[in-house]
C-alpha cells in the first residue's frame, strides 16, 4: 500500500490484503536504519487473522519518501497523518526500538486513537553513546557493526535461527546498510533526544504491552521500569536470552505476546484487558 504523507509517498506491508474499515487496524513500526520487512512474520499473521495489518516503512526508509525526521515528537505526528491517510479512525500501535518511542508519543499525543499500545525493546529515556553517534554521523560503517553486535545475544550471534539457512546478523547488517547517508544519525540522535517518555506514558490511556529482551544491551530491561510504572495499565513480557532484535531472535514469542494483547481490542475501550 502506498497513500501520500505529509506530500511524499509513504509505503506500508499489508500481506496483500485490501484496507478494510470494518475490521481493526494494527499498525507496526520499525526502529533505527530498519524497515517493515523486520515484521514479516507478525504482521503476515495479523493481516489473515481478521486485521488490517500494516508495517510502515518511516519517512526515507524503505520504500517511503521524503527525508528522515529529525525527532520522535515529528514522527509521532507523521505516523497519525498515516492513519488519517489510510482511513483508520483508531488503531493498535506496535513499535520496535525508535518505533517504540513514536508509537508511545502517537498514543499520548491522540489517545482516543490508540486501543492498544505494544512496545518492543523499549527504553525511557533511550540514550546513544558518544561514539556511536559520531560513526553515525560521518556514515562510518562501524557505526551499523556496533549495532548489530550490541543487537543480537551472544548464542544468536553464533547461530540458533529458527529459519535454517539464514543468517540473522548479516541480515540485520545489510538491511541497516540499505538506508540513505544520514538517516541512521538523524534516527539515533531521535532516541538520543527525546526527554519526554515519562511524561507521553502517564498520558496514555490504552492497555500497554512491554516486551523486554533479557540480554538487551540497546534497551536493558531495567531501561524500561519506570516507564511500566508510568503507564496506567501494563504488562510486562521478558523473554530469556534474548538481545534487542526480538523479531529476529525470537519471532514466535513475539508474535505469541502480542496475539495475547489483542485478542479483544474492544476490552481496551472499556477499561479491561492486561
Amino acid at each position: 500500500m502506498i497513500v501520500e504523507v505529509a506530500g511524499y509517498a509513504a509505503y506500508a506491508y499489508t500481506a496483500s490484503r485490501g484496507f478494510d474499515r470494518a475490521r481493526p487496524t494494527i499498525v507496526f513500526v520499525h526502529g533505527a536504519a530498519n524497515d517493515h520487512s523486520v515484521w514479516t512474520l507478525q504482521s503476515r499473521y495479523f493481516a489473515h487473522h481478521g486485521f488490517n495489518a500494516l508495517a510502515i516503512d518511516l519517512p526515507a526508509h524503505g520504500r517511503s519518501e521524503g527525508a528522515p525526521l529529525a525527532t520522535v515528537e515529528a514522527l509521532a505526528d507523521w505516523l497519525l497523518a498515516f492513519l488519517d491517510s489510510v482511513g483508520a479512525g483508531s488503531a493498535a500501535l506496535a513499535g520496535h526500538s525508535l518505533g517504540a518511542l513514536t508509537v508511545l508519543d502517537a498514543a499520548a499525543r491522540a489517545p482516543s486513537r490508540v486501543v492498544r499500545l505494544a512496545l518492543i525493546g523499549p527504553a525511557v529515556p533511550m540514550p546513544v553513546s558518544d561514539a556511536l553517534l559520531a560513526a553515525a554521523k560521518a556514515d562510518d560503517p562501524v557505526a551499523y557493526a556496533l549495532i548489530n553486535g550490541w543487537s543480537f545475544s551472544a548464542a544468536k550471534q553464533l547461530g540458533h535461527n529458527r529459519q535454517p539457512g539464514v543468517w540473522m546478523t548479516g541480515n540485520s547488517l545489510r538491511l541497516m546498510e540499505r538506508t540513505a547517508p544520514g538517516v541512521l544519525y538523524s534516527d539515533l540522535a531521535a532516541c538520543h533526544a527525546y526527554a519526554g517518555g515519562l511524561d507521553a506514558a502517564r498520558r496514555v490511556q490504552c492497555a500497554s504491552l512491554l516486551i523486554l529482551g533479557a540480554r538487551d544491551l540497546m534497551a536493558p530491561p531495567r531501561s524500561a521500569v519506570e516507564l511500566a510504572k508510568a503507564l496506567k495499565r501494563s504488562r510486562t513480557v521478558t523473554l530469556p536470552d534474548c538481545g534487542h532484535a526480538m523479531m529476529s531472535e525470537q519471532p514466535d514469542a513475539v508474535l505469541d505476546a502480542l496475539i495475547a494483547a489483542t485478542t479483544d481490542l474492544a476490552a481496551a475501550e472499556t477499561g479491561k484487558g492486561f
